[in-house]
């Protein structure tokens, strides 16, 4: 089963065996307003947990993504080019933004869980 995590900016991972694909929350995209553009990094790049992984555009401003731990990015969601609202519309799922391989494990822990996560938004309402 896949687990999911999250980090204090928004970014979420789900985690299936050594492969992560990662996005960004519902609670993100909806502070975000409507995406415009989606800048993606290249298949092969190596990230450090912490680094910028993706650029978001939106109606109201630009945001950098975040890796949420360290790992080789895969694949890019390339459906977002095309059509970036695509984030807007299932952010969670369809709208995901890179899938890399994990290169720590022990990264996931510093991680929140999905449970965790929910209360800290809740505390931004």
């Amino acid at each position: 089963m896949a687990e999911l995590r999250f980090t204090e900016e928004h970014e979420w991972i789900r985690i299936d065996g050594n492969e992560g694909t990662i996005g960004i929350s519902d609670y993100a995209q909806e502070q975000l307003g409507d995406i415009v553009y989606v800048e993606l990094p290249a298949v092969g790049a190596s990230l450090f947990q912490g680094d910028e992984a993706a650029v978001v555009e939106s109606v109201k401003a630009a945001s950098e993504i975040y890796a949420p731990v360290a790992g080789e990015v895969t694949a890019v969601n390339d459906e977002l080019n095309g059509d970036p609202g695509i984030v807007n519309q299932d952010s969670m799922g369809a709208g995901w933004f890179i899938k890399m391989k994990v290169e720590n494990t022990s990264q996931l822990s510093e991680l929140m869980t999905e449970q965790t996560y929910k209360d800290m938004v809740e505390g931004l309402k």
